[in-house]
């Protein structure tokens, strides 16, 4: 399916900040860990996309595909490739939520040329729950009809979701680095 998966940067607000303003180790802390927890979505994004690829090549069946997802590290309950929004989806919104309600509550407070910045972001958090949805729905349409149209609607809605989430990432890192270090996440 052929269609846009990228934002429009253009629209994207940025704070005023040079490239090359540094801090200290001890500022950084807090931008570090931001990078940290983003690497861990990035990760298990790679290998939801892996096990879809193995899935489609016949290298792994869809119970042993439940299985590897299973044991991935963002387990919160029963994993099934079919209720695959229960960790990574779930894990996602959750980041999201503490975001929006309190590390963005406090850096408009902190300092308030953020609100456009934040604001968009949060926009974009909305965007990405969808895309959530869609990736959990073609997940219980695979487990139902478990052919290779629902494993096609499967790949293109995880795509659509990297491609979003990815750039989203990368966009609040580049963003928030500053602030977070000078104000810390509370």
């Amino acid at each position: 399916m052929s269609h846009d998966t990228t934002w429009d940067e253009s629209t994207r607000p940025t704070l005023a900040e040079p490239a090359d303003t540094s801090y200290d180790a001890a500022q950084e802390v807090f931008p570090q860990h931001l990078v940290e927890i983003h690497d861990h979505l990035r990760s298990e994004l790679t290998r939801l996309h892996g096990l879809v690829d193995e899935v489609r090549r016949g290298v792994l069946a869809a119970g042993d595909a439940r299985s590897e997802v299973h044991a991935m590290s963002l387990r919160q309950n029963n994993w099934t490739l079919g209720a695959y929004c229960q960790s990574y989806c779930g894990f996602v919104n959750g980041h999201h939520s503490l975001e929006d309600a309190s590390v963005f509550t406090h850096l408009r407070r902190a300092e308030p040329a953020t609100a456009p910045v934040l604001d968009r972001l949060s926009e974009e958090h909305v965007f990405i729950h969808h895309l959530l949805d869609t990736v959990d729905r073609s997940l219980v349409a695979l487990v139902c009809e478990s052919d290779r149209a629902a494993l096609d609607a499967v790949d293109d809605a995880l795509h659509t979701l990297g491609d979003r989430l990815l750039s989203h990432l990368a966009y609040e890192e580049r963003e928030l680095r500053g602030p977070l270090a000078r104000h810390g996440f509370y």
